[in-house]
């Protein structure tokens, strides 16, 4: 790791704890989760996931995603939780990230959070916080951020997901191991709307065309971090 590294970790710990004094974090709850963490660590204990795989985690356009279809050659781990915020992965991290030393991880995080009223900075500290643990702990590991998606029925808060995203995208360019998932402007229509035919009756997740779409996206961007060609390496 290069002295630039460092010296952006310690920036970036210094804006997670510059944040956190201005938005204190008493508020913030993980303890609705356990039940669905426990439920991980159950089926854990039945079949424990290989090593090395693609881990997806955040809220429930992870826990909605079918991996095994959208992904049929990858080995791929589901640890989604619906309704869940950028702050929940960082607390049970240990339990649902670490556990299985992935060799990438792909995130979507951070759409929750700004509907509960969390800043884009705040945001961006939480994931901050997740990244410096997670090369704490796994190096070596590829993490891709999937952009906070422009919805129909949160259209309102656009501005705040896109400043969200700004900021970790140019965190993501920084650093050869962070990657990010724009999925911004493929889900726009000609009238820079939101494409109604990409999501489900509630306006907010997606369906089969919108998954579709993220498919292609994310594909692209597994391919230029060589997580595709590892892939079919290993299933040989």
């Amino acid at each position: 790791m290069t002295k630039l590294f460092f010296a952006l970790i310690l920036s970036l710990t210094m804006v997670h704890s510059a944040v956190a004094q201005s938005e204190p974090q008493d508020s913030h709850d993980s303890s609705r989760w356990l039940a669905a963490i426990a439920k991980f660590e159950a089926a854990d204990k039945e079949k424990m996931p290989p090593k090395n795989a693609i881990l997806f985690v955040g809220s429930s356009s992870i826990r909605l995603w079918n991996l095994s279809k959208s992904f049929p050659n990858l080995i791929t781990i589901n640890r989604g939780f619906g309704g869940s915020q950028l702050a929940d992965s960082v607390q049970f991290i240990d339990r649902i990230i670490l556990n299985y030393d992935p060799q990438s991880i792909v995130m979507y995080a951070g759409d929750n959070d700004i509907k509960a009223g969390k800043s884009p900075q705040r945001v961006f500290a939480d994931f901050a916080e997740f990244v410096a643990i997670v090369r704490k702990k796994l190096p070596a590991a590829k993490i891709h951020y999937v952009a906070i998606k422009p919805s129909i029925s949160r259209w309102q808060l656009v501005t705040q997901m896109r400043k969200t995203n700004g900021l970790i995208e140019s965190y993501c360019n920084s650093d050869e191991l962070l990657f990010f998932v724009d999925i911004d402007k493929p889900m726009l229509g000609t009238d820079q709307k939101p494409r109604p035919e990409l999501f489900a009756k509630d306006g907010l997740h997606l369906n089969v065309a919108g998954y579709v779409l993220w498919n292609k996206v994310l594909k692209e961007s597994l391919r230029q971090s060589g997580c595709l060609e590892n892939a079919k390496t290993k299933s040989k």
